[in-house]
């Protein structure tokens, strides 16, 4: 071929090759380019690579080591075969004078590559070791974390009482070595495997006066054999661990009891031993063909006691002629690891414990701490005020209400709580013919405004609204409410990606006479000003107007993944989210606050949870609320905080992500009075309190004291009472604090047993106050004091009477407010017209101590008349009693 033709040829090959790599590398890799352009819009490309690279790192680790575990064997078992014979070498004088009648042409692909492994060919070695290293090395891919873990989580310093090991090396170190023995077993068996294969293969093409192997090859297997056996072992030293995770006696208590670790742990101590002496009688049967009755007898003897661990009928023998006469003395000492474990891994070893004074007389009068205790009773529940949002203050179809967060904000220098709600986008609702490119991607971009209300609400008055309106203004006269900044970029609903700020601009709000367009100036969003990152993100997003719009400026962004929980969730998949977050009014702007949590199911001895409520999906038995996360409702920046320093597996991911998490002081302090405790955490750690809280191995074994959530009819269904926000003075008698408070009844009964406080505020934050009743004193419960109110005559009537046609009543959720030595419990009668909104209306307000009970306009009234009436029926016990001492 001329010259000029080759040069010609190279140079187009050289531009197809150009263009091929320029077009498949982007499409290979257009998720990867997205991810990083979005982390370092947020301040995390740091963070970003420091993943990838953890990962990797961890992986090429396990590839070399197990590369080097399977080359080195192969490598030194190609050189145990046999020895090339005599004829090898005229075969090879053949060979080079006419190789394709050599006797290597005429082999089989098979004899082929078992020559090559005879020569020790690197091009055979190199492909396959790296492929099974590849191969076995696979699940450090996805468990990276778990080896990153291991070297930085610190110890905790709480032992396990069977065995003395920091809790520490069950959480972090026993997960990593179970999955460095799997790789390497399956390493080990995959080795021993080829070997043999090889070997084989040698034996039968050796001439038969050299039918043994040669005797580097029988040290070499007899090496790996025994490693095989050592492996073995270690199961069973591994399996000793896992006896603190037995399920076996379950519901009386988790964890090893007596027979696990009087006759279970021997035996599996025992067949650890006895498969090393199993191994090593193999091995010397194999090096001098001698010893198979003591080979024989030791693997006997090893599958009876396998059998024996593993055969139900021992254990149940022990457990029925051992065990069960004296139960609570033999299981005693275990069912207190259990409880001792629980409570630590629930972090519920520092609950104090405090008796509630029951009064059964008057207040003497409606103080001013009553009323400020009534100021923040929450009547209304969440449920129906979102009908009363969503009606009176969506105004426009595209915008939505998704839900109702309950908070506390000082207010005219007194902190009062509230309830509030974001007016976020909903594009979803737009008609049809709305429902434009332009639309979706240029125009709706943001919701905008937030909702507040009063906890309390009157029903002589009309909705007392401290923010309201389309653009927000605050009632008149209150002073610490003001939003300088009310568009929404981010917030829990199904947000679609935006493009903004743009040539057309974007709609920020339509009022009664004007329609506003606005700019979006935000720090969100990733910029798509060149053609590549509009071409990536057209196919990332498989819209080609993205390509090809002319509305894009040198300014504009594309703003995704504007769910709050689905940007957290991307950027820390690691991280268990509370079920919703809350929305935050603070220096003018929108917040959305997201408690994180930490989980293991490691924690030895503690109970798992059973996942009654549904927000945490990772079995755990273990758990803390580690994490505070704060995201920006209009820039979408999100910011980690670390909550509880005590947390190893917290500060394990602080260590690894320097970058990523800071310090509780390093919140703004506009943003640190909103910091609360999470309800569907503390709700969890009820439900193990519930039960765990009893205080000895006896009264824990006879179930004499346990309680569980009380549970009251509510809109045709029975619900159980979880925890609630309230402002109470339970914690400090003399302050009131932002709390959550739930009450407790025992177990399969109705009457009250406890009162439960945990405080939000900062210097009681995290405080677990749990108020006892007297033994015998006799507190009702929320379905006793149900039935009471549906047995008085007064409020039936009038729930009748309102329940005629064109509107129907509806009893709301019933609260239980302890009020200076009372236990008062409060609900909300609403009406709801019989039209298609269906909005309620707060209509009374219904005041119970147990079997007495009232309704009034106004929770002021109802407790006065509640005192009125407590008064005069002890007039009237105290004048029956008279009488009948005058009889």
């Amino acid at each position: 071929m001329p010259s000029w033709k080759l040069l010609t040829f190279y140079v187009v090959g050289l531009v197809l090759a150009i263009l091929v790599i320029a077009i498949v590398v982007p499409l290979a890799f257009n998720g990867f380019w997205v991810d990083l352009w979005w982390f370092d819009s947020l301040g995390y490309a740091g963070y970003f690579w420091s993943r990838q690279l953890y990962a990797t790192l961890v992986y090429v680790l396990g590839v070399s080591f197990f590369f080097a575990l399977f080359f080195i064997n192969f490598w030194v078992g190609g050189k145990y075969l046999g020895a090339r014979r005599p004829a090898d070498a005229d075969s090879a004088a053949a060979e080079a004078l006419s190789p394709e009648s050599s006797p290597e042409a005429r082999l089989r692909p098979s004899q082929r590559l078992y020559r090559k492994f005879q020569q020790r060919s690197l091009a055979v070695y190199l492909p396959l070791t790296l492929v099974l290293a590849i191969v076995v090395a696979l699940p450090l891919l996805v468990y990276w974390e778990t080896a990153l873990m291991y070297l930085l989580a610190p110890n905790i310093g709480t032992s396990d009482p069977l065995y003395g090991f920091d809790v520490s090396f069950y959480l972090f170190s026993l997960p990593l070595y179970e999955l460095l023995f799997a790789e390497t077993l399956a390493a080990l068996l995959i080795v021993l495997a080829g070997l043999a294969l090889l070997y084989w293969a040698e034996h039968k093409v050796m001439p038969r006066d050299r039918g043994y192997l040669r005797c580097g090859a029988r040290l070499h297997l007899s090496l790996i054999t025994l490693l095989v056996f050592i492996m073995g072992a270690l199961y069973f030293v591994g399996d000793t661990q896992h006896l603190l995770y037995t399920d076996a006696h379950l519901p009386l208590f988790y964890g090893p009891g007596y027979t696990e670790m009087q006759v279970t742990l021997p035996l599996i101590w025992a067949s650890g031993v006895l498969t090393l002496v199993v191994g090593g009688l193999l091995v010397y049967l194999l090096n001098t063909r001698r010893g198979v009755t003591a080979l024989g007898g030791a693997t006997a003897l090893l599958l009876f006691v396998v059998a024996a661990r593993y055969t139900p009928a021992l254990s149940e023998s022990i457990e029925a002629f051992i065990v069960d006469p004296n139960e609570l003395t033999r299981q005693a000492p275990y069912i207190e690891n259990n409880m001792q474990a629980t409570l630590a891994a629930y972090a519920l070893d520092a609950v104090e414990t405090r008796h509630y004074p029951i009064r059964e007389d008057a207040w003497e009068q409606v103080t001013p701490e009553m009323e400020l205790s009534l100021r923040n009773v929450p009547v209304w529940d969440e449920h129906g005020l979102l009908k009363v949002y969503r009606d009176l203050q969506e105004f426009r179809t595209y915008y939505r209400f998704h839900q109702i967060d309950v908070g506390r904000y000082t207010i005219n220098d007194s902190n009062q709580q509230v309830f509030l709600g974001a007016r976020e986008i909903d594009i979803s609702k737009l008609q049809n013919p709305l429902q434009t490119w332009v639309n979706r991607w240029l125009k709706y971009t943001h919701g905008y405004g937030a909702v507040m209300t009063p906890a309390a609400q009157d029903a002589a008055e009309p909705n007392n609204w401290l923010i309201q309106g389309i653009p927000p203004t605050s009632k008149p006269g209150l002073s610490g409410l003001s939003l300088e900044q009310p568009a929404l970029y981010y917030g829990v609903g199904a947000y679609l990606p935006v493009i903004a700020p743009n040539a057309s601009q974007e709609l920020d709000y339509a009022s009664e006479n004007d329609v506003k367009y606005s700019d979006y100036t935000g720090d969100g969003g990733v910029p798509i000003g060149s053609l590549f990152r509009k071409l990536m993100f057209a196919i990332y997003f498989r819209e080609q107007n993205i390509l090809y719009t002319t509305q894009t400026t040198d300014d504009s962004k594309l703003l995704f993944r504007r769910n709050v929980k689905e940007r957290i969730k991307t950027l820390t998949p690691f991280l268990t989210l509370a079920p919703n977050p809350y929305l935050v009014i603070a220096d003018g702007r929108l917040w959305w606050f997201q408690n994180a949590v930490t989980t293991s199911d490691r924690y030895p001895n503690s109970t798992p949870y059973d996942g009654r409520f549904e927000d945490f999906r990772r079995p755990f038995n273990y758990i803390r609320e580690s994490i505070k996360i704060v995201v920006d409702a209009y820039n979408g920046s999100v910011d980690y905080y670390l909550a509880d320093p005590t947390d190893p597996i917290a500060v394990a991911y602080a260590r690894m992500y320097p970058q990523l998490f800071k310090r509780m002081d390093e919140m703004p302090a506009a943003l640190k009075q909103h910091v609360r405790y999470p309800k569907a955490f503390f709700d969890v750690q009820m439900e193990v309190y519930a039960q765990y809280h009893q205080e000895n191995a006896q009264i824990f074994y006879n179930r004499e004291d346990a309680w569980e959530f009380p549970s009251v009819e509510w809109r045709d269904n029975i619900y159980d009472v979880t925890s609630y926000y309230l402002t109470l003075n339970l914690i400090h008698p003399d302050r009131f604090q932002y709390s959550l408070f739930v009450p407790m009844t025992p177990r399969s009964q109705r009457g009250m047993q406890a009162l439960i406080v945990v405080g939000s505020d900062s210097e009681d934050y995290g405080r677990i106050v749990v108020y006892d009743f007297p033994k015998g004193a006799l507190v009702y419960g929320p379905a006793q004091v149900d039935a009471f109110i549906k047995q008085d005559p007064y409020i039936t009537q009038a729930l009748t009477l309102w329940n005629q046609e064109g509107s129907s009543a509806d009893r709301g959720r019933m609260v239980v407010v302890p009020i200076n030595g009372i236990v008062t419990y409060i609900q909300g009668i609403f009406l709801e017209a019989a039209a298609e909104t269906l909005m309620p209306q707060l209509a009374r307000v219904i005041v119970s101590q147990g079997s007495l009970v009232v309704m009034e306009e106004t929770l002021e009234e109802g407790i006065r008349s509640l005192n009125a009436l407590i008064l005069e029926k002890a007039r009237e016990a105290k004048t029956e009693e008279q009488t009948r001492a005058g009889l």
